[in-house]
């Protein structure tokens, strides 16, 4: 006679709550670890500072004697420069003059050229393309803009419009060519926008040698522009924020819609997607490619118009500095989200602007700022990292099997 076995069933998981559920999925979503990601990188800057600096690397040679002093001489390092970042980033306590809060207003600065460059990265990114080449783009589009703004002399209402649509056309056709290589021949972008790079230096730099260069200056830099061609100060003389924050700000409101609300919109996040399925659902690519890298370039081209007619006021071969790239680490940040990218830009204008008043009155040097930006770039690509740092479980995706 055969026994049985009573089988005991595994109890089931207790069920999570509604309110439990909710504050989970917020913690696991992508802004939360684009703000961690931010929040670790300035703890390991602050590392950085303290153990760069002299003071607590005096006092921690009688830490065991007095563990107070290099305990109170780290607080002091990392309190000073990061309380100079910000004041130099935002607002400074200290001035009692209305001209004297230059912090924020150098941010929005910074940040202008930043938002519409990341911009140009997130759509494409948006569309399955890799746009390394807004360096490129926005050398090219200060050069049409410049050519158009110091070479020409027209009415007031006519010459900044058409600084800004030369900017515009000189970086499509500079994104327009990636985009029409990858169209025709699959040439990747990545490589295409990286050449593409170089030759525009290049180009510039013979321009400014020739047809472009000041004839009254011996070095390559070109005439300044005229008076009706650069963007109009939104604050005064004693500030440099210009129009061109409006024009980054009607750039962010039209790609959001873009992508959000149009038909090609749906067509470059469908092609960004699964290629595949978009050409099978009737989606022209090929099409998609060259437009998306045209208005791309575009967006990083309006990006040189706001160097040239905004801050800079002439063309040199640094006139893009270092944009372009800090385009690509913006729109990682950004999620390759119109709005998310306009405030990775704002912070990141905030460390430029920052970092001159960290290095000067807080004796910290500004490659931290750099060190830091970089970190950020690494979590950021990194989601797993910050959620094992932080133990935060990913959400559960709906449909996803248990």
């Amino acid at each position: 006679m055969s026994e049985t076995q009573t089988v005991k069933e595994p109890t089931p998981p207790a069920k999570e709550s509604q309110g439990s559920q909710v504050i989970r999925e917020i913690m696991a979503g992508n802004a939360v670890i684009s703000v961690l990601a931010v929040v670790v990188a300035l703890v390991i800057g602050g590392i950085l500072i303290a153990v760069t600096d002299p003071r607590v690397t005096a006092a921690a040679g009688y830490f065991f004697a007095d563990p107070a002093a290099t305990l109170s001489a780290i607080w002091s390092s990392v309190s000073e420069a990061y309380g100079a970042l910000w004041r130099g980033a935002t607002y400074d306590p200290t001035a009692r003059t209305w001209q004297g809060q230059l912090g924020i207003f150098e941010t929005l600065t910074f940040a202008t050229p930043l938002i519409l460059s990341g911009l140009a990265v997130t759509l494409a990114f948006r569309a399955g393309l890799f746009n390394i080449g807004a360096q490129g783009q926005i050398i090219l589009g200060a050069t049409f803009a410049g050519a158009v703004g110091f070479g020409m002399h027209l009415p007031p209402a006519i010459h900044l419009p058409a600084v800004i649509l030369a900017g515009a056309i000189g970086g499509a056709i500079w994104g327009g060519i990636a985009g029409f290589l990858k169209a025709r021949t699959g040439a990747h972008e990545v490589i295409v926008t990286i050449m593409l790079n170089y030759i525009a230096i290049s180009l510039v730099l013979y321009l400014l040698k020739n047809q472009l260069k000041d004839p009254n200056s011996t070095n390559p830099i070109s005439p300044q522009m005229d008076g009706n061609a650069v963007f109009p100060l939104l604050l005064g003389p004693n500030f440099r924020v210009h129009a061109g924050l409006i024009v980054a700000i009607l750039a962010v409101i039209g790609v959001a819609w873009l992508l959000n609300r149009s038909t090609l919109g749906f067509e470059y996040r469908a092609i960004g997607a699964n290629p595949k399925a978009a050409r099978t659902a009737g989606m022209l690519v090929s099409r998609g490619y060259i437009t998306v890298m045209l208005i791309s370039g575009a967006l990083a081209g309006l990006a040189g118009v706001a160097q040239i007619a905004g801050t800079e006021k002439s063309l040199d071969s640094e006139i893009a500095g270092s944009i372009g790239f800090d385009a690509i680490t913006v729109a990682l940040l950004g999620r390759s989200k119109p709005w998310g990218t306009f405030f990775a830009a704002l912070l990141f204008g905030a460390f430029k602007a920052g970092g001159t008043s960290m290095a000067v009155n807080a004796d910290v040097s500004i490659d931290i700022v750099a060190v830091v930006q970089s970190l950020i770039v690494l979590f950021i690509a990194a989601p797993p990292l910050i959620r094992s740092i932080f133990r935060i479980k990913a959400a559960r995706r709906e449909g996803a099997s248990a």
